[in-house]
């Protein structure tokens, strides 16, 4: 387990159950980041993202050959405030990022959440992610625009290291002669909005939130290229890898593996939904405690405010608002038509399956 842990350390906290471990503090720092290796700090020299990998190559280069094995590559990049490296100081510096269609979203036909949000690109990024001024002449749109540039070429510096690490390790398994019987996967644990809605950030159910990159290479298994669009969500990741594995999964794993679906199999009996709950209410960004379901047509959505369930019970909410959008009709997710008299059949439906999965998942703390 190299890179990113940010589950704390020492006091019980430290990785468990890997041979060898080297992590960050925390989210850890872009440059010279203190590492922790087996319990011993110790400060590294240099850009994370290249420090990382070289620390993984270091490790595979000493592994025991005659042994599988499983190395966890966890990237601190991208992450706010983004800082790249200075290889790629002035990447992008002359191209202008195409601006994702909702960057200049008014927020209207939605919930009092969306508009109550506090991660605006054009108001709410810090001195940290800008780094400098903007023109005293940019107002309105012409200051959201150039605050987005600035946003997304820096966060698109960062991931070029990335992709950078990506082409070694792969270079690496290639020159072991063990790239194509090496199952390589590349995950994130959330999605992002680079401007999407207005917005940097995360945590709403939204889409640009909640999908998630998963890409796999596993030739012998899984053709190249193959593609789906059946739903994954990441209590199936330790599933999946325990299958790969030849172990067995256990019973206390609320996922399940999801070997099928990655050799292009569709499953007759895969979900055709997925439960989601952010319950920080208002503690980051001022973004809502909400929970909701979303299924390959649908996404209904319920802001719940000071923590009530569905059934009303205790104090009443402040703001309980419910959302729902035809992903079909509405894929940026513009128009809350909850309210709307045609879908008033796909509401209860939705409602009592949303209490279905959220009872299978045993978060009824709600109800």
């Amino acid at each position: 387990m190299i890179g990113k842990w940010h589950l704390g350390h020492g006091d019980n906290h430290d990785p468990a159950g890997f041979d060898y471990w080297n992590v960050l503090p925390g989210q850890g720092l872009y440059y010279d980041p203190e590492m922790i290796e087996l319990g011993s700090k110790k400060i590294c020299f240099g850009y994370v993202t290249d420090i990382i990998t070289e620390q993984c190559i270091k490790w595979l280069k000493q592994r025991d050959r005659d042994r599988p094995f499983m190395l966890m590559c966890h990237h601190k990049a991208p992450h706010r405030p983004w800082e790249p490296s200075k290889q790629y100081a002035n990447l992008f510096e002359d191209t202008r990022i195409p601006e994702p269609e909702t960057l200049y979203d008014d927020y209207s036909n939605r919930s009092n959440a969306a508009a109550a949000a506090e991660m605006r690109v054009n108001r709410d990024l810090a001195p940290t992610d800008i780094k400098q001024d903007p023109p005293e002449e940019c107002t309105g749109d012409d200051l959201t625009a150039w605050m987005y540039q600035r946003y997304i070429k820096d966060y698109l510096r960062c991931v070029q290291s990335v992709d950078d690490s990506v082409g070694t390790l792969l270079d690496f398994l290639e020159s072991e002669s063990i790239l194509d019987e090496t199952i390589i996967i590349y995950t994130s644990d959330q999605g992002f909005f680079l401007g999407d809605h207005g917005w940097y950030d995360k945590r709403f159910i939204y889409e640009e939130s909640i999908r998630m990159p998963f890409l796999i290479r596993y030739p012998d298994e899984i053709p190249p290229g193959t593609t789906s669009d059946r739903i994954v969500i990441n209590n199936d990741f330790a599933p999946t890898l325990l299958d790969y594995a030849g172990l067995e999964v256990p019973e206390a794993m609320q996922g399940v593996s999801a070997r099928a679906v990655m050799r292009g199999e569709s499953p007759s009996d895969w979900r055709e939904s997925f439960y989601y709950r952010y319950w920080m209410h208002a503690a980051h960004h001022n973004v809502y405690a909400h929970y909701g379901i979303r299924t390959h047509k649908h996404k209904l959505i319920y802001f719940y405010s000071e923590g009530l369930g569905l059934d009303g019970t205790g104090d009443e909410p402040k703001m309980p608002e419910w959302e729902l959008f035809d992903l079909e009709l509405d894929p940026l997710e513009l128009r809350n038509v909850y309210t709307k008299p045609e879908y008033q059949d796909t509401v209860r439906d939705l409602t009592a399956r949303l209490e279905q999965l959220q009872s299978s998942y045993g978060d009824e703390s709600l109800h």
